[in-house]
């Protein structure tokens, strides 16, 4: 990972949930930079300056009105016009946002239009990896906007990010994350069929991960997913409610540029049955759930 600590800066963090909280405190601890906080729940953001230091703010404004670099990872598109929409009515001419929320490109071209208007910078700038990724601050960060302002974000970012990527203009960076999500709606998708097989076939679904997990269906997600996928464990983090907000986001962009995603609309209707299995706060790989009730 690159070095980090060498310039000290003041930098904002608003949105302290699953990914922002740690994300913020790699800022502090590895980058050693002087970190303000904001969240809407303030006990998130006491708890936050109790274990990290730093300071908390009451609005978005005052987190970041002296920041150089203004941290953001809300929700949704609304949010993200709320929080960065006020944060910048106060930053100084300069000030570089970096959106980490997973939103539109459409809303991230949005505000990188209204940040140039009052002399600011904009960056989408969606993460991958999630909340394990987050708290070991290997997360890959995928970047839409200015090449000269990610320059100067990027130090920051590696912060937490194992990979810190420029992809493009403005809403570059949340396409990316719309690709990401697609492939990973997919693989989630054939490896719970495949788990679900092995069971029905009376295979020891354990040992099959080992074997095949050697040759070409090896992933991330076959690593990482299904051996807890098997054991009906689904408590790791991503929940089911936000990645179908996710898809949504795909699909509506999908939509506007041509492009067809049957697997990834038919997907997205077997995670809204795990919705309505009451699976919402089960993590993405929960699929499974559907196939073996």
């Amino acid at each position: 990972m690159a070095d980090t600590a060498t310039v000290s800066r003041s930098v904002a963090f608003l949105g302290l949930g699953t990914m922002g909280f740690p994300m913020a405190g790699h800022l502090a601890v590895r980058g050693g930079h002087p970190v303000t906080v904001f969240n809407r729940t303030a006990a998130k953001a006491e708890a936050w300056t109790a274990r990290f230091g730093g300071a908390s703010a009451p609005t978005p404004a005052d987190a970041a009105r002296e920041a150089e670099v203004v941290f953001l990872c809300v929700g949704g598109d609304d949010d993200v016009r709320a929080v960065a929409g006020e944060a910048m009515g106060a930053m100084k001419p300069g000030t570089i946002v970096a959106d980490h929320s997973t939103v539109s490109a459409t809303v991230s071209r949005e505000m990188a239009e209204l940040a140039r208007e009052r002399g600011l910078f904009f960056l989408d700038a969606p993460v991958s990896g999630g909340q394990a990724g987050a708290e070991n601050g290997v997360l890959t960060v995928m970047v839409g906007g200015d090449a000269d302002a990610f320059a100067r974000a990027q130090p920051l970012m590696a912060c937490y990010g194992r990979s810190v990527t420029h992809m493009g203009p403005a809403g570059a960076g949340q396409l990316t994350k719309m690709v990401n999500q697609i492939c990973i709606a997919g693989l989630l998708q054939g490896l719970a069929e495949g788990m679900a097989f092995a069971q029905k076939a009376g295979l020891d679904g354990h040992r099959v991960v080992d074997v095949i997990g050697k040759g070409a269906a090896q992933s991330w997600q076959m690593d990482n997913r299904a051996k807890t996928m098997l054991d009906g464990k689904f408590d790791f983090g991503f929940a089911v409610d936000w990645m179908r907000k996710d898809l949504g986001i795909v699909l509506d962009e999908a939509r506007n540029n041509g492009a067809s995603l049957p697997v990834t609309a038919l997907v997205d209707q077997f995670y809204a049955e795990v919705q309505g299995m009451g699976g919402n706060r089960l993590d993405t790989s929960s699929l499974m759930t559907r196939l073996t009730r």
